[in-house]
């Protein structure tokens, strides 16, 4: 059975992305933990409460919280509800970051799946900071639905690449699980002006190709440019339904990041952002 963490603000695109979850998972056995994250709305940013007043506060949000999270699972569970699903909701007085960090640890979480802002929204990039700092530090893969992306099988796949990293099975085995149901392309793209690989580089391209067993597997290359550009041009060449990417230390994710290349991809990406980790868990 997948274990699913949705973080929730309760706007429209975190809705959306438990939708799109839903959708992801229909024939599958999966449970949804939804979670609301409330400790900056007790001692948020300007907020001066003593501790008295503070506890108060806090019991309140919390029922509120509470209360909203019921809410917005019986109006996702549908009729009649899919017998497959179960739904479990966590009202958390902590920051987001560190109860989703948490509860993955805890649950030992398959997939954190978020909404990101749509690309009417007034902010630079679809992709905001808590999104961000989801993406760099939880210890699981991460799925970023853009609000406005109507739900459709990801028959192509977009893996952009360079080989150097050491890939974790785990995390490729939620890839081959989520390509092979959908009978997916997996696009693996090296961005490079180098015609041979190192041996490190065909080590892990192997490994790939060993573990990726389910879906169909293509290694493709391209010249270096602009990264964003070469992958929204790939995206769109393809007709690809999600992109996949790499996050580890000084990998080619955190380059993109520091970059400020991913504003690019951000504002329009218009298909879901799935970031595998490198971290042990």
């Amino acid at each position: 059975m997948k274990t699913v963490l949705i973080p929730t603000d309760f706007s429209k695109n975190s809705l959306h992305a438990l939708q799109y979850a839903q959708e992801l998972f229909k024939c599958e056995r999966a449970c949804f933990f939804v979670l609301h994250a409330y400790g900056e709305e007790v001692y948020g940013e300007y907020k001066t409460v003593d501790k008295e007043n503070a506890q108060k506060l806090k019991e309140e949000i919390k029922t509120k919280t509470e209360k909203k999270l019921d809410e917005l699972i019986d109006s996702v569970i549908g009729e009649p509800p899919n017998p497959l699903h179960n739904f479990e909701t966590i009202a958390s007085f902590d920051s987001l970051i560190d109860a989703v960090n948490d509860f993955v640890d805890e649950m030992n979480i398959d997939l954190v799946i978020m909404g990101t802002k749509g690309e009417t929204s007034d902010h630079k990039t679809t992709f905001g900071s808590y999104t961000i700092e989801i993406f760099k530090y939880v210890k699981c893969p991460v799925l970023a639905v853009p609000e406005d992306f109507e739900y459709r099988q990801p028959k192509a796949i977009l893996f952009p690449t360079d080989y150097l990293l050491p890939y974790k099975r785990r995390e490729l085995k939620l890839l081959g699980d989520l390509a092979g149901k959908f009978k997916s392309k997996v696009h693996c793209l090296y961005i490079t002006d180098f015609d041979e690989l190192s041996p490190r580089q065909e080590d892990n391209k192997l490994f790939l190709e060993e573990t990726l067993t389910r879906p169909y597997l293509y290694f493709e290359t391209t010249p270096i440019k602009n990264k964003a550009e070469v992958i929204l041009e790939q995206i769109k060449k393809k007709d690809a339904g999600m992109l996949v990417m790499m996050n580890s230390r000084h990998s080619f994710f955190e380059d993109m990041l520091y970059r400020s290349t991913v504003d690019l991809l951000g504002l329009k990406i218009k298909i879901p952002f799935l970031v595998m980790q490198n971290l042990k868990r």
